[in-house]
């Protein structure tokens, strides 16, 4: 009987459960509140992190992390922003904020990363995907940490940016890179 209500409860398999609807917050539930859906962006809080107009966990709004790019810190692990953080922040804040975009959940990876923000490719109103516009004018990198379907497009366009010095890697030195980055690639020069 207690293994019938565990069970029941989704304790023995609970990634199925949120796959097939269960618990709210669950990659079910996040598709279908956000999926291809348009909504307001109310706070651009670094050149990847957005809030949006939808309330969430307890929230008025939802925290946004944009998938498969990583832009410099504004707050960097010693307290201070990260090389070209604050031209980041400002590019995405020119383009997103106070606008409706359209969000677009990776069907064949997490919707939620490790801090809990959604994860989303960002459409801005005339069709551009900020995700790519931030990595092929420089403001942020390709992240190569997680997949996501487009991880092989913006390793591409983030090597056209470096090749063009656009943005960030215009004066970029080594010790200017997120520390994932440089340890990913050792021989990784701007």
């Amino acid at each position: 009987m207690a293994l019938l209500v565990g069970l029941d409860r989704g304790f023995v398999y609970p990634k199925w459960t949120g796959r097939l609807g269960a618990p709210a917050g669950g990659p079910a539930d996040d598709f279908r509140r956000y999926h291809g859906r348009t909504v307001l962006v109310t706070r651009v809080v670094d050149g990847d992190t957005l809030h949006i107009s939808v309330p969430g966990d307890g929230s008025p709004a939802t925290k946004v992390r944009l998938l498969g790019i990583d832009a410099p810190e504004t707050v960097g692990p010693d307290g201070e922003p990260m090389y070209f953080a604050h031209e980041s922040a400002d590019a995405a804040r020119r383009l997103a904020a106070g606008k409706k975009i359209a969000l677009y959940l990776d069907e064949k990876h997490e919707t939620r990363g490790k801090y809990g923000r959604l994860l989303a490719y960002a459409e801005l109103p005339d069709g551009t995907v900020l995700n790519e516009w931030l990595i092929s004018q420089g403001y942020a990198y390709a992240d190569l940490r997680f997949q996501h379907s487009y991880y092989q497009k913006y390793r591409q366009l983030e090597a056209a940016a470096r090749t063009l010095n656009k943005g960030l890697w215009t004066r970029a030195r080594r010790e200017d890179l997120p520390d994932w980055l440089q340890r990913m690639r050792p021989d990784f020069s701007p």
